[in-house]
């Protein structure tokens, strides 16, 4: 029944849930009211803990229309629990979007509009008294909301103007006249306030939050127990030790919430001028925005508090609050015609058109009485920031095997509690032992064998490992997946700026001249090549502008355009304001590189300037750079020409597609493929001169597809791109530690591919099979070929058959030996996204010999980490946060090299701009690993003990004396459990990776060994000190260990306020420091060193409290000291 009933919402998102219906049933109520005053509150925290009972056991399943409670469960891995209470609102309408006839609200009640929508939100009725009211059901999770539809019987998001699937046509006709004030305040019911607010919860309300703690709860009932056995000194220790922790997690947690509402709060809230109709501009709070509203950009830039798209003007852009890139983007207006002006609005495919949140507007440009004007897409936490901020604020658990197999344990422990709690009650009871005395001893056992310090000790390990990695400077934000980093066997790299220099170099140029190429030059600012259309395309076809008198854009732009020499001007507002269309961005050549005929000729000033501008330039229109065309264009005219021309710079493969096919040389597949072997990057330059019918207004209108065609090849710019210094040492050391690693970049394939073998990545005689696909076309299927690189012409067909079969028989571990193991596969972005879909079966196996994959969109980035991940890799993503956030996010390690906003989605942060921080990382992650199981082990060493001990005293109603137990847990275990994590790193990466789990044979059997060695001789003891000739059993009356003792006297009846426990007897004396000795020596025994952490000798703080220890212990076993004595209540 529920399974019929479930819907799933967010499908095919991260935050996937099904989804099932209750409501409130009162009898389900009063049972669950009565069992929690039975209980003492013990129920309510149980169903607090779990979410899913709590819900069955108060409400009854019905159909989700009707429900009034929702539970929901994630569809991953981890299968948490939420539930949700649905709320009703009344509005106008349905839905957001809906035609609603509102023209008679246009004054608000009371004229009040702020005053009307707070009461919309509290009464959700009121503010159009005119229109009848519909029911609207929606419910609130992890800052979303989600409205009932009646149409699809689910909930559903309202993201923004994308729901309505909109033109961009569409939206420069209906959208970019602005919304009136009564549209707005509806649709304002179910977007809410634009603000992405990231409330900081109170201390109180952290605090009960943080005592709900399960462990927390534990202690509490621990507390309580050894209060009612006058055990008050232990309780006072725990309770401090308790209340350290707690205050110290709630500093964390308040000081990481203050942190991300400063970074969020900075420029959230601002004043923005917004459109009420084609000429209407009023000022308004960004909180009142909603999607559909036009804001306009002012001149001098501004932080964007919200996503919108840009519909007239242009705007210079910061966007690295979200990739990352500090470098100015160029962001144009939306297309409105032709092909690219029917197509559906989508924010990633139009992002060189979007203005996304939280993003600095630098400076725009505009036509003559013209404003520069966006429209709302999203708002709040919709936005690309705000789910950024989701992200932060809601994480995915950590899912890692050693906190898996850490409960499993936990839950054995308590077994043997259970089992020494039924032999407490029995012996008890034959004994005859008060039933109050029974109660307590019997739940006492309980908190010795789980001990209530074990999460607290177990942190310190990573505590250490976090400050150890920030005097290195890498900085972590989530602290628990440092464990994770010891267990990395594959790490992903970026590319440029990763394992490459950022900046690039140009080796050289290659035009093309009478359709061949000419021999290769360094200079492009050659006197003689000043006039020719390669340099003029260098000079010209660029996004670089301004800021402040400098040179700003893209860093392959600007090592481009300096290379020519030439100076480029851009007009300042106050001449813009004097000309109708906006004045070109002009480049020309100095005056020192132009033609000597020229210069030599002294002629007036004004032939001179004449002379001089006609090599003026000056840029027309721009087609930004798009990572999916792989290219950009500019429109241009030359001063004192009557025709426009048009340049083109890209991706080489793709420029030449849009040449014609004789000013392409012949040889070109050759020269391109001998440049990118040796690691060059190379960018390809073709030139068009256009109709002369084109006027300026025409060009701004025309469909960039128009332009780029039919286009004349120039030749190809060589770029290089050195390694970074320490690129091949870390790789080398990765690879001696037997990590794979892989690159995951942007760029060409066989680029790629040159700088892998340059980094070691793939190694000088090991050869690279390239994977291809071909997606469906016409009655043709999807396809896939195989090729080598080092020779893809010859004898391709056999390499394609032997590779294909074995892909389809399956492991790699079977291949014949004419397909020897030295190979590596690499594939691009487009194979990637073909093998996804149509070949979903080869994806897992290819992966598992892929070392290269080229032209990888962000998101295939992030596809090929959550692929290695279910091939059970642990998989590292080291980027410089530049279109690597969702892959540094979804990696079990996300190393970003970027300091800037962008790297609050990675969980670590590196202040070096390399990849040495990798293998410290990895090897910190390690010794912290290896500490949380020596940590883990110590102190489940440490419950047995003591639980030995116990058990073995509770056969005489005997038990440790309360100072006792105070020395032990305080004096042994804490100091000995926190000094033990301080080990550091060993110094180099080792070849085998530490266990991952618990529950492995080697580590049972060191622990088991252990637990009976422990046992035997605490046995052994115990019946050893009973044969001693001075021997005598204790009895209530007895005197046998109250006789004078060290000069003191006791009283004989045996009920001295310091005896009726039965504390001072022989049996508690040698368990006493057998088991003391048994701590020590267990934690020197745990205590592991190499190969992942320094020797326990290297570690003095440990060191000394070990030999302290045991030269105290010593000295009071054989030279008694009476206050001692007196205080441990020892013989």
């Amino acid at each position: 029944m529920e399974m019929r009933e479930s819907k799933i919402i967010n499908q095919g998102l991260e935050d996937e849930m099904a989804m099932w219906g209750y409501r409130p049933c009162l009898w389900k109520m009063v049972l669950v009211g009565i069992g929690a005053v039975c209980s003492g509150g013990l129920l309510l925290l149980l169903l607090y803990w779990l979410p899913e009972w709590g819900v069955k056991t108060t409400c009854t399943h019905t159909s989700l229309r009707d429900a009034r409670t929702l539970l929901l469960r994630s569809t991953d891995e981890f299968r948490q629990w939420f539930r949700a209470q649905v709320h009703v609102m009344l509005a106008p309408g349905k839905r957001p979007f809906d035609s609603v006839d509102l023209q008679s609200t246009a004054q608000l009640p009371n004229g009040d509009g702020e005053c009307t929508l707070a009461a919309i939100h509290e009464e959700r009725y009121g503010v159009f008294p005119h229109i009848q009211p519909v029911q609207i059901h929606y419910f609130t999770l992890h800052s979303t909301k989600y409205y009932w539809n009646d149409v699809m019987h689910n909930f559903e998001i309202y993201k923004g103007l994308e729901d309505v699937k909109v033109s961009c046509a569409s939206i420069h006709c209906d959208h970019s006249a602005g919304l009136s004030k009564p549209l707005q305040d509806y649709r304002r019911l179910f977007f809410e306030e634009n603000e992405i607010a990231v409330r900081v919860p109170s201390i109180l309300k952290l605090l009960i939050k943080e005592v709900l703690n399960p462990f927390y709860i534990f202690q509490l009932f621990s507390v309580i127990l050894w209060s009612a056995e006058d055990y008050y000194y232990y309780a006072t220790a725990i309770v401090f030790m308790s209340v350290i922790s707690i205050a110290t997690s709630l500093y964390t947690i308040k000081k990481q919430y203050v942190m991300l509402h400063n970074m969020v709060a900075a420029h959230s809230i601002v004043r923005v001028s917004v459109c009420r109709g084609t000429k209407d501009v009023e000022q308004a709070m960004s909180t009142e925005l909603v999607p559909g509203d036009v804001i306009v950009i002012p001149a001098n830039g501004m932080i964007l508090p919200c996503d919108a798209v840009l519909v007239h003007g242009t705007c210079i852009v910061n966007e690295s609050m979200l990739t990352g890139e500090c470098v100015p983007v160029t962001k144009t207006s939306l297309p409105n015609s032709g092909e690219d002006g029917a197509s559906t609005y989508s924010m990633e495919e139009h992002k060189r058109h979007t203005l996304f949140c939280g993003t600095h507007v630098i400076q725009t440009r505009f036509y003559t009485g013209e404003l520069v004007k966006a429209v709302v897409v999203r708002t709040g936490f919709s936005t690309e920031k705000g789910q950024l901020v989701r992200s932060i604020l809601y994480p995915k658990p950590t899912d890692f095997k050693l906190y898996r197999d850490a409960y499993l344990f936990l839950l054995c422990l308590v077994g043997v509690a259970g089992i020494g709690f039924i032999y407490t009650i029995i012996l008890s009871i034959m004994n005859q032992v008060p039933a109050k005395t029974i109660i307590i001893e019997s739940l006492d056992i309980i908190t010795i064998t789980v001990p209530p310090a074990l999460p607290a000790a177990m942190t310190a390990g990573i505590v250490y490992a976090q400050r150890r990695l920030k005097r290195v400077g890498i900085f972590c934000i989530s602290p628990q997946r440092i464990n994770m980093c010891g267990q990395l066997n594959l790490v992903c790299f970026d590319k440029t700026g990763t394992l490459t220099e950022d900046g690039l170099d140009l080796w050289g140029i290659q035009r093309v001249e009478d359709g061949s190429f000419s021999p290769p030059e360094v200079e492009a600012a050659k006197e003689n090549l000043v006039d020719t259309p390669f340099v003029s395309c260098m000079a010209t076809c660029h996004s670089l502008t301004k800021i402040e008198g400098e040179l700003s854009g893209d860093p392959l732009d600007l090592k481009m355009f300096s290379a020519t020499g030439w100076i480029l001007e851009e007009a300042t507002e106050e001449e813009t304001a004097l000309h109708n269309p906006i004045m070109p961005t002009v480049v020309r050549p100095p005056k020192h590189v132009l033609p000597e005929t020229n210069q030599n000729i002294r002629l007036t000033q004004n032939l001179e300037l004449s002379a001089l501008s006609s090599y003026e330039i000056g840029i027309v229109r721009q087609f930004p750079f798009s990572s999916a065309l792989q290219r950009m264009s500019v429109v241009v005219r030359r001063l004192g020409e009557k025709h426009m021309g048009a340049y083109l710079k890209g991706a080489p493969e793709v420029v030449v597609g849009l040449c014609k096919e004789e000013t392409v040389p012949q040889s070109f597949t050759e020269t391109l493929e001998a440049y990118t072997r040796q690691g060059f990057r190379v960018i390809a330059l073709a030139h068009r001169q256009l109709e002369s019918k084109l006027s300026w207004h025409k060009v701004q209108s025309l469909n960039r597809d128009l332009i780029e065609t039919n286009m004349e090849f120039l030749g190809l710019i060589i770029m290089q791109n050195k390694l970074k210094e320490e690129t091949a040492g870390v790789l080398e050391d990765l690879r001696q530690a037997n990590i794979r690693t892989l690159m995951v970049t942007g760029d060409n394939m066989l680029t790629a591919i040159s700088v892998a073998r340059d980094c070691g990545m793939i190694r000088s005689h090991e050869r690279v099979i390239i994977a291809d696909a071909v997606p469906p076309k016409d009655i043709q299927p999807a396809s896939v070929t195989w090729h080598y690189t080092e020779n893809p012409a010859h004898n391709t067909n056999n390499h394609n058959q032997v590779v294909e079969i074995k892909l389809e028989e399956g492991g790699y571990e079977a291949q014949p030996a004419q397909l020897d193991q030295s190979y590596h596969f690499a594939m691009s972005g487009r194979a990637f996204a073909v093998i996804t879909e149509h070949f979903p079966h080869l994806l897992q196996k290819l992966v598992l010999r892929a070392t290269v994959f080229a032209r990888m969109a962000p998101d295939q980035k992030t596809q090929l980490v959550e692929v290695l991940q279910s091939v059970d890799y642990t998989v590292g993503m080291c980027g410089d946060g530049a279109n690597d956030c969702g892959a540094l996010k979804r990696a079990h390690s996300g190393i970003s090299l970027s300091e800037l906003e962008a790297s609050v989605a990675s969980p670590f942060t590196s202040s070096t701009s390399n990849i040495s921080c990798v293998p410290n990382l990895i090897r910190e992650g390690r010794a912290a690993l290896i500490t949380s199981f020596c940590v883990f082990k110590f102190m489940a060493l440490y419950s047995i003990i003591q639980y030995l001990s116990v058990t073995l005293l509770y056969s005489l109603l005997s038990n440790l004396g309360d100072f006792q137990f105070l020395f032990i847990d305080i004096a042994i275990i804490l100091i000995i459990a926190f000094t033990m994590s301080l080990n550091p790193a060993w110094k180099e990466l080792v070849c085998r990776r530490p266990p991952s789990s618990l529950i492995s044979g080697p580590l049972l059997f060191s622990v088991l060994t252990q637990i009976l060695t422990c046992m035997t001789f605490q046995v052994l003891a115990f019946l050893l000190v009973r044969q001693q000739s001075w021997y005598e059993i204790w009895t209530p009356l007895s005197d046998a260990c109250n006789v004078s003792h060290a000069g003191l006297s006791y009283s004989l009846n045996g009920t001295s306020p310091h005896d009726h426990k039965n504390i001072r007897n022989y049996e508690n004396t040698t368990l006493f420091y057998v088991s003391s000795f048994q701590y020590l020596a267990v934690a020197i025994i745990f205590s592991k060193g190499r190969p992942f952490r320094q020797p326990s000798y290297k570690n003095w703080p440990f060191m000394l409290s070990c030999v302290g220890l045991y030269i105290f212990l010593f000295l009071i076993m054989l030279r008694p000291v009476p206050a001692i004595d007196r205080f441990l209540e020892v013989l």
